[in-house]
């Protein structure tokens, strides 16, 4: 199990940790995920993400080995800029969805899921001795603040102007007290806000100047909350083996006018053939939250599955994301089997919030 470069301050918070992705991470802290969530919706809060992997992918190749692995096309974007992307498998499915900060124009850090970091250097091939493509995992050498919310950039630019200024996808790099920061206009909240990759020596002494601020730390509870509002994917849950970026909805990551990217077959054969399930909303009734792997029931029969469920703390409802038959359409009335109760649960059109 791996800890973050701040685990110091989470314990001396009173956070409670717990396992996620082969890290020790923060769930929440004494005030609860509940508070932390409508904190970020009303104010400014602080995510510590370390547990994220950043591979560095460098050299005169880099750009054409990433654009032959991943599904979005990079040439639509440039260095200073940030794009959402995913890597598939032989059959489509999404091995992982990546974020990629291009920082200079041979230059590029590959955001991986906590536990695919591997598998993604794996995908993407080279070595330390190819002197036309690197890929190294820097991921142990900095650790990630995301800071969020509604004042996120007018108090961060209390700490850093640099850091507060760094437009939405857009990635730039900022000096603080003498220290190089890394800053990306990204996030998984819905909520403005930035991500400001540290080195791990200075990394206690940035969230210290954070939270002095009056910017809340939250954990991963409240993270999962908002980004089910929002109506995002979590890998293991709306992605994964299986899952393909159509299934998913996500169908806009993927760049057809590309000559080629791992998986490309078999998901152009699925799109000639048509979708057998897709991801939608369900708003559910009442407060009891839905949880992943329950029923969807229409008629009284299963047709589909819950992958994420929770109480909505801006709604004050359940919500969830689930697979049901690609007929479904907003509006219709659904049920979820919440342990043997058939929950009256209406598709709803993303996000919820």
């Amino acid at each position: 199990m791996r800890s973050s470069p701040l685990e110091s301050r989470h314990r001396a918070l009173g956070a409670k940790l717990v396992p996620f992705g082969g890290w020790e991470m923060p769930l929440s802290y004494p005030s609860g995920t509940l508070a932390e969530h409508r904190a970020c919706r009303t104010e400014a809060v602080v995510f510590d993400v370390s547990h994220l992997g950043t591979l560095r992918v460098s050299g005169p190749e880099s750009l054409d080995r990433l654009q032959q692995a991943f599904t979005n096309d990079l040439a639509r974007i440039g260095p200073g800029r940030t794009q959402y992307t995913h890597l598939l498998d032989e059959d489509a499915s999404v091995l992982d969805d990546i974020i990629v900060w291009w920082t200079q124009p041979e230059s590029f850090d590959v955001m991986p899921n906590a536990s695919n970091t591997d598998r993604v250097r794996d995908a993407l091939g080279g070595s330390e001795s190819d002197a036309g493509f690197r890929a190294e995992d820097v991921t142990a050498s900095r650790a990630v603040l995301a800071v969020q919310g509604p004042e996120a950039r007018g108090l961060l630019a209390e700490v850093s102007p640099g850091a507060s200024e760094v437009p939405r996808n857009c990635v730039a790099p900022v000096e603080w007290e003498g220290t190089a920061l890394t800053v990306a206009g990204t996030g998984y909240t819905g909520e403005d806000g930035v991500e400001i990759a540290v080195p791990v020596a200075a990394a206690e002494r940035l969230w210290d100047a954070v939270t002095a601020v009056g910017v809340i730390p939250a954990g991963l509870g409240a993270r999962d909350t908002l980004r089910l509002e929002k109506g995002l994917p979590l890998h293991g849950h709306e992605l994964g083996p299986g899952i393909t970026p159509l299934q998913a909805g996500l169908g806009w990551v993927v760049r057809w006018d590309k000559p080629s990217f791992q998986g490309r077959d078999a998901l152009a054969a699925e799109r000639e053939r048509g979708i057998h399930r897709r991801l939608r909303g369900l708003r559910v009734e009442g407060r009891r939250p839905p949880r992943e792997g329950q029923a969807v029931l229409r008629d009284g029969e299963a047709v589909g599955e819950v992958t994420s469920g929770n109480f909505s703390p801006m709604l004050e409802t359940g919500i969830a994301l689930a697979f049901v038959p690609p007929d479904a359409d907003i509006g219709d009335e659904l049920a979820v089997d919440m342990r043997g109760t058939p929950t009256p649960a209406t598709v709803v059109k993303l996000p919820f919030v």
